[in-house]
């Protein structure tokens, strides 16, 4: 798309409904997460089958990181419009029946259905920002993005705990509904885009490729060493057919006309480098929002508010410092923005490492606060950069593959850290003769419940609350080796800047 069909977009598109509507799909998919994780209780004690309780958001997750890059490209070729409402109607679709569901099994499957939607949702509504802003317009609005975070982390807790308590578990589901219509009509009447009518060539056997590579490979970082042992045949058979599909998928996409991910934009160091650090800071971030509130709960004894709050203070540093990123871009450029934000990253590290149980939440929640201060000034000038970087025509892949790197991070970090976590508190068992008594790491649940941990004899609650606390201890000095990775790439990234 030239230059001057651009400014005549434009003109016609209506900005400022535009960007409410963005906000408003943005903040339908934020808020996904936070208001399912607060009704999941009451979901497991209706339908049962805790046992696949992780399945509820794995399978959501899964889908949405497996379609996330297809939508960017397919957005590039089609327009952004068509493409985020059929990722909202099939979100919306998959809403609808997982508040109908009767069984944990339906609702996995209806999960799998929403998360297919919701793929599109973020890349997209980044992406259209970037179509309708300018360059110095687009840092100062990516702080308005990140503030949907924040919001939807305060709000969603909030909200749904009420329709849990005052209503059912159902409209935790269902109220996406709304918001979903309100966001494709938004779209429709206000976003007007000039698509040049030509027949595509779409990558199907790209897409396959890739969908089956990143499906297997999420699906051994999910289940291996939880459900699978690392060396099981399911978990060696999953990692042949990740590694065999990709290779096919390189080879596939140098061949392609229109390939599902066009390899030159990796070449530009700048997304390269953003890339590779929202991999890292993806992981540090599952770090902390997994494991943190079983500190702040098990060990400090605090209340399940107070472990909320201290995850709480990251959503309030992230947006906060995205909309200080805006003004420092436009100042110093991404580079020493960047720097900054690794800077952050790095204390909030430090803060965790030094966590004891004596240091109290307030010590947690600045910690937190921090790694919020990092991931916004980190992302809001990496999305900025990225494009910049490119054309129109590249604009919602290289967006979307830098939040797909940011996703796999997070799958990666679950079960690495995961992984540290488990082996830690057995070692730390053995060494202090715990095995005696009959202890697995599930033991290790009685502490997150308050008259359970009330009623463990003093010796094997101090045993239970030291493993936590040393095993916690060696997932934050993992976290804080990210922080330092995520740093040295930052350094790594061009000083001078592409501007569009």
């Amino acid at each position: 798309m030239g230059q001057a069909e651009q400014k005549m977009n434009k003109r016609k598109t209506k900005r400022s409904f535009v960007l409410a509507t963005v906000m408003l799909a943005m903040f339908m998919g934020a808020v996904e997460g936070t208001i399912v994780s607060t009704a999941m209780p009451a979901i497991v004690g209706d339908l049962g089958g805790f046992a696949l309780y992780s399945w509820v958001f794995s399978a959501y997750l899964l889908m949405n990181a497996v379609t996330v890059l297809i939508y960017g490209k397919l957005s590039d070729l089609f327009g952004r419009k068509p493409i985020l409402t059929f990722g909202i109607i099939v979100f919306l679709i998959g809403s609808i029946l997982s508040g109908t569901a009767e069984t944990m099994e339906m609702l996995i499957l209806y999960r799998f259905i929403q998360g297919f939607g919701a793929g599109a949702v973020m890349p997209i509504a980044t992406t259209i920002v970037g179509d309708i802003y300018s360059r110095e317009e687009r840092a100062k609005i990516q702080g308005y993005l990140s503030s949907v975070w924040g919001i939807s982390a305060i709000s969603g807790p909030a909200l749904g705990g009420l329709l849990v308590e005052y209503a059912s578990w159902r409209y935790v589901f269902w109220i996406n509904v709304p918001l979903g219509i309100l966001a494709i009509a938004g779209l429709w009447l206000y976003l007007h885009e000039d698509i040049e009518k030509k027949k595509h060539k779409i990558d199907y056997h790209g897409a396959v490729l890739l969908t089956v590579a990143i499906s297997s490979l999420m699906i051994v970082l999910v289940e291996a060493g939880a459900n699978w042992a690392w060396t099981s045949p399911k978990t060696i058979g999953l990692i042949s057919l990740s590694v065999l599909t990709l290779i096919l998928f390189i080879f596939q996409e140098r061949r392609a006309e229109e390939p599902m991910m066009p390899f030159n934009i990796w070449r530009e160091r700048s997304i390269f480098i953003a890339n590779m650090t929202s991999l890292t800071t993806g992981v540090m971030l599952i770090g902390i929002s997994s494991f943190l509130p079983a500190f702040v709960q098990g060990v400090m004894e605090r209340s399940p508010i107070v472990a909320g709050f201290t995850l709480t203070a990251m959503s309030i540093g992230w947006p906060i410092a995205a909309a200080v990123s805006g003004r420092l871009l436009l100042r110093i450029g991404y580079r020493k923005t960047s720097l900054f934000g690794g800077a952050a990253l790095i204390i909030g590290s430090i803060l965790f490492v030094t966590l004891t149980p004596e240091a109290g939440p307030l010590w947690a929640a600045a910690g937190s606060f921090f790694v919020g201060v990092g991931m916004g000034l980190t992302s809001t000038a990496f999305i900025v950069s990225i494009q910049s970087t490119v054309a129109w025509q590249q604009r919602g892949i290289a967006t979307a593959a830098n939040m797909f790197m940011r996703n796999l991070g997070n799958t990666v970090g679950a079960a690495l850290l995961g992984g540290v976590l488990n082996s830690s508190i057995l070692s730390y068992m053995k060494k202090n003769g715990a095995t005696d008594q009959d202890l697995t790491i599930d033991t290790a649940n009685v502490l997150l419940n308050e008259s359970e941990r009330m009623k463990l004899p003093a010796d094997l609650k101090t045993i239970l609350q030291d493993a936590l606390t040393n095993a916690l201890h060696s997932v934050y000095i993992v976290v804080f080796i990210f922080a330092i990775v995520s740093l040295l790439f930052i350094l790594f990234l061009p000083k001078k800047e592409t501007a569009e």
